[in-house]
């Protein structure tokens, strides 16, 4: 088999071996930490301008 040559047999174990995967209780997150700001200083226009700008690089 050359280099990267599709291997369906590694293919499907990788697929077992994903869906066995067990999540315990513990898992899931319940404290966060943090905060989220932003800025909305700059009008719709001055966005679509910046954005036009970017895009045309």
């Amino acid at each position: 088999m050359s280099m990267g040559a599709y291997d369906n047999d590694e293919h499907e174990r990788r697929e077992r071996k994903n869906s066995e995967v067990e999540l315990s209780e513990d898992d899931d997150r319940t404290a966060y930490h943090g905060k989220v700001s932003y800025d909305s200083g700059e009008s719709t226009e001055e966005l679509l301008d910046q954005f036009k700008q970017i895009n045309s690089d």
